[in-house]
């Protein structure tokens, strides 16, 4: 169920490359009693994002492709939470601009919710 023009594949590219950036990005962090929990949760809920948005693609409705749209943006709005509480172990650009990235995905995908139910 997708819409027809490039968008989904898009945001399909768009949520691969996020969640492998995410991977890359706290790969060498030091991974402390605390730090470990965090990362684990981003880890988990930032590859959650495009996995959802398969989920999507392949629903067997409109219905059921809102529903796994909307799971998807809930993880993009976990995985920014997450990524603000890593503001407290490093002043990285590239946390910003992880931020800044899911933020957008967070954006696209309320975009698509909305588009959908109007």
């Amino acid at each position: 169920m997708g819409n027809k023009d490039n968008e989904p594949e898009d945001l399909r590219t768009k949520t691969l490359s996020f969640s492998r950036a995410v991977i890359h990005f706290v790969k060498p962090m030091q991974k402390d009693y605390i730090a470990r929990p965090l990362i684990v949760q981003l880890t988990k809920s930032s590859t959650s994002i495009g996995a959802n948005f398969i989920e999507a693609k392949n629903g067997s409705s409109k219905k059921d492709f809102r529903n796994k749209v909307f799971i998807s943006k809930k993880e993009a709005s976990e995985t920014l939470y997450w990524l603000q509480l890593l503001e407290e172990f490093t002043d990285s650009p590239q946390l910003k601009k992880l931020q800044k990235e899911c933020q957008e995905l967070v954006l696209i995908l309320q975009k698509i919710i909305n588009t959908l139910d109007s």
